[in-house]
């Protein structure tokens, strides 16, 4: 009877093969493990120095800045200032950086009028910022102060700016920062609302330029969507009641003057 011999040389490649497969899947999931742990470390030191500016608190102290041309402002805790003099227009905001990273301030824009998602859904464009002269650092978890100045005659936000200053109307102020090594650009939209003696300062939205952000923009256009038809909704709502009413009105009003004595009748 023939005995069969094994083929040592095709076993050999076997197995060589073999452990060179399961080599090739070990380095797959190490090399996906590595670049999962790179991710997640990135996002940790971007949280780590990432600024987000706000409005101070009402309980923040007074803080005062000067300008170039040595005119000075100050604001409270939470306030801004708007002021128009001798044509020139100042602009000022109390700020806090809850982030855990420095910010620093790059740019800013201003528009007259309250700027809301539904009015203004979309920031200004990062070229249509004015650049800042003067470095503005806010620290994190600390307060700081933004300036800005309008001062060119011929500059149509000057003179919509001051307009709305001498009548008291809401400004829209949109300042674009980054982190201290000029990453990590945000927009934050501010809204400043006058009051008796003084101009309110509060965000309405964050912009980051360079991530999608915790609340990327669709879903802020879905809650808006939601809020217009809503909007819309009340607004049918109380148009209706007013035209149930309006009959009763003149009813009313119809009964009121049959009731008022007039002359009396007299018989020829």
């Amino acid at each position: 009877m023939p005995v069969l011999a094994p083929d040592w040389p095709t076993i050999s490649s076997l197995v060589t093969g073999a452990g060179t497969l399961v080599l090739a899947v070990a380095t797959f999931a190490a090399v996906r493990s590595a670049n999962r742990s790179a991710r997640i470390a990135e996002t940790a030191l971007q949280e780590q120095r990432g600024p987000v500016l706000t409005q101070s608190r009402l309980e923040d102290p007074l803080q005062k800045l000067m300008f170039v041309d040595g005119h000075w402002v100050g604001a409270a805790g939470g306030r801004a200032v708007a002021e128009h003099l001798d044509g020139s227009v100042y602009l000022a905001i109390s700020l806090r950086n809850v982030g855990s990273g420095i910010g620093v301030c790059q740019g800013w824009t201003v528009r007259a009028g309250l700027g809301t998602s539904l009015t203004m859904p979309a920031p200004a464009s990062p070229e249509e910022f004015r650049l800042q002269s003067r470095d503005l650092y806010v620290p994190a978890g600390d307060i700081g102060m933004w300036q800005g100045a309008l001062r060119n005659p011929d500059d149509p936000a000057r003179a919509t700016t001051a307009e709305a200053i001498d009548a008291r109307r809401p400004i829209t102020i949109e300042l674009l920062y980054s982190d201290q090594v000029g990453l990590q650009r945000t927009i934050t939209r501010f809204g400043l609302v006058p009051t008796a003696d003084s101009w309110l300062a509060s965000v309405t939205r964050h912009w980051y330029l360079d991530w999608d952000g915790p609340r990327p923009d669709h879903e802020v256009r879905a809650a808006v969507d939601v809020l217009k038809r809503d909007w819309d909704a009340a607004g049918r709502h109380a148009a209706t009641r007013a035209a149930a009413a309006a009959p009763n009105d003149d009813a009313t009003a119809a009964q009121t003057a049959a009731n008022v004595p007039g002359e009396p009748h007299r018989t020829p």
